[in-house]
């Protein structure tokens, strides 16, 4: 059985980005990880003095990632000898006024002074102020939040891309899985014979001690021994989820619970072929089936 579902890339739950920005007086940098989870837990290391961040930064984060763990950083950096340069008003005009008084004195004594400069009146105490930068943090906040985006995507990207390096690889075992199945078939119709052999002495060592026993009992004991050497539903099934997990691939998005789970069918199925094979070669396969299902399944704990 084979599947030609042209797949949609899968996220990876793991992924990084970093990014950094600034602000006179502040500088800052991002960083933002995620690693395995069962489901989805965010966390949020910024400074608390900046208030209502974290409040807005957490839903942008969560809409980013549907499981895993990921812990968003952010480090500020202030710059103290960065001030802000103010024009004081009131001792401007002091200034001035008291220039213009001077010159009128001097022009009475008959003195010649030079023409005062706009440099001269600011280099005057007081004129230009140098104020310490504002502690309100709401711009500050306002930036960051606007910087955020650019860090989310370039997270976002990194976690596509190893989604579809991950889908290549399922895909790949998914036909290994296939080809196995095939086998353990071929391996399950040929040795037919021989459980049809195996069924017939075990039936005539039954009717052989039947005299004194329960007939209804005798059948159970038939009907289960062809059961347990019956693979056909499991060879089904294995079939059916091979079907199943293109499907999800193909479907994309957060479906690595879906995926995880699919693997615990998988590995049941295999487990069980094992233990009816009764046949050397059709263990083989089995046991081949269950060490490419847990490789897989190793792939799909990387799913988001």
């Amino acid at each position: 059985m084979s599947d030609k579902t042209t797949p949609t890339p899968l996220r990876s739950m793991t992924g990084f980005a970093a990014g950094t920005g600034a602000m006179d007086p502040f500088r800052w940098s991002w960083d933002i990880r995620c690693v395995n989870g069962k489901g989805l837990d965010v966390r949020l290391r910024v400074p608390d003095w900046i208030d209502g961040l974290e409040a807005a930064a957490r839903p942008m984060v969560a809409a980013q990632a549907h499981r895993g763990n990921v812990t968003l950083s952010l480090r500020v950096t202030r710059d103290d000898a960065v001030a802000v340069v103010a024009l004081n008003t009131a001792q401007m005009k002091a200034m001035v006024q008291a220039l213009l008084e001077i010159e009128a004195e001097a022009m009475e004594q008959g003195l010649s002074l030079a023409p005062s400069r706009a440099s001269d009146i600011a280099a005057m105490r007081g004129v230009i102020e140098q104020k310490a930068a504002q502690d309100d943090p709401a711009p500050l906040r306002a930036a960051l939040l606007a910087d955020l985006p650019a860090l989310l995507e370039a997270f976002d990207t990194m976690r596509t891309a190893e989604g579809a390096a991950l889908t290549e690889v399922l895909i790949a075992q998914l036909a290994q899985i296939a080809t196995l199945t095939d086998e353990a078939a071929a391996l399950a119709e040929a040795r037919k014979p021989e459980v049809a052999d195996t069924l017939n002495r075990n039936l005539a060592r039954v009717l052989t001690n039947a005299d004194a026993a329960d007939p209804d009992r005798v059948a159970q004991e038939l009907a289960l021994l062809a059961v347990k050497a019956d693979v056909t539903e499991e060879i089904d099934r294995l079939h059916a989820h091979v079907h199943a997990a293109h499907e999800l691939i193909g479907q994309g998005g957060a479906v690595g619970r879906k995926l995880d789970f699919l693997m615990q069918e998988f590995n049941r199925e295999a487990n069980t072929l094992c233990s009816k094979a009764q046949n050397a070669e059709l263990t083989r396969v089995g046991l081949a089936l269950k060490a490419l299902i847990d490789q897989m399944r190793e792939q799909v704990q990387n799913v988001e």
